[in-house]
């Protein structure tokens, strides 16, 4: 359940590096079938936080609840953030687009729920890189286009969160680096910036936070280098592959050993 903790809200100006939202004790089941459980990750504005892991272990889940658009089985997710018109964007793994509209045309009608002007919507197409490609209809881009309008339109309006699932899966090595930079922009802006990956080199470049989840919650958790540093490794890849091959001691979010 999303639930809003009024008194402690930050305003538009004092949110940089305050905790946007914080998850805890998530768990999340269909049926009798368990997906995650116990998960509690704080999200912070000036952070882009990846959540890691292999198949199956809820990564797209957590991000939908996040998004409110998956209710938890137990747990609650707290939105700690200024009350604004949209508090969380959300792109998800396959964004689909009304086809005979162009992509400046698409991005409008998103901007119009939010009170934005032509110009601001042109603006964010200039900033995802696709202003040459304004006036072409959504059903004639590339798929790595279409991410760029996905991520614009989750950016439409400013929210202050903004959840992304697997931005640059099976894109060249070009666009998906393009991508992760837009993501990195979007941090820098003050924004929570959450992605899921299975990319770890430009996981390791560019998340503030890695949460690894395996086994049915949150193995490890910290920054590139910190995680680099505990375990005695030299890439995020080794952490990934000691986690999940039950290597690791299994590290709480909060940083302690549990």
């Amino acid at each position: 359940m999303t639930t809003h903790e009024d008194d402690a809200r930050t305003t538009g100006t004092d949110r940089a590096g305050a905790t946007l939202v914080d998850v805890e004790d998530l768990a999340f089941a269909y049926g009798d079938v368990s997906v995650f459980e116990d998960v509690s990750i704080e999200i912070r504005a000036n952070a882009v936080t990846a959540l890691i892991g292999p198949n199956g272990t809820g990564k797209t889940t957590l991000l939908r609840t996040l998004a409110g658009l998956a209710e938890p089985t137990a747990g609650a997710v707290r939105y700690h953030g200024p009350d604004v018109p949209r508090e969380i964007g959300y792109l998800p793994q396959q964004p689909a687009f009304r086809p005979g509209f162009s992509a400046a045309e698409t991005l409008a009608f998103y901007g119009s729920l939010v009170g934005e002007s032509r110009a601001e919507v042109s603006a964010r197409l200039e900033r995802v890189g696709l202003a040459d490609a304004a006036d072409r209809n959504v059903e004639a881009l590339s798929g790595g286009m279409t991410r760029l309008l996905g991520i614009a339109q989750a950016a439409i309006g400013d929210p202050p969160v903004v959840v992304l699932d697997e931005p640059a899966s099976g894109l060249d090595p070009g666009m998906s680096a393009h991508i992760y930079e837009i993501a990195r922009e979007l941090a820098d802006a003050d924004t929570a910036v959450v992605v899921t990956s299975h990319d770890m080199g430009l996981v390791e470049r560019t998340a503030d936070v890695i949460a690894l989840l395996d086994a049915g919650g949150v193995a490890v958790t910290g920054s590139p280098n910190a995680l680099l540093d505990r375990f005695d490794v030299d890439s995020l890849h080794a952490v990934y592959e000691a986690a999940v091959s039950g290597d690791l001691t299994r590290v709480s979010v909060r940083g302690e050993s549990a």
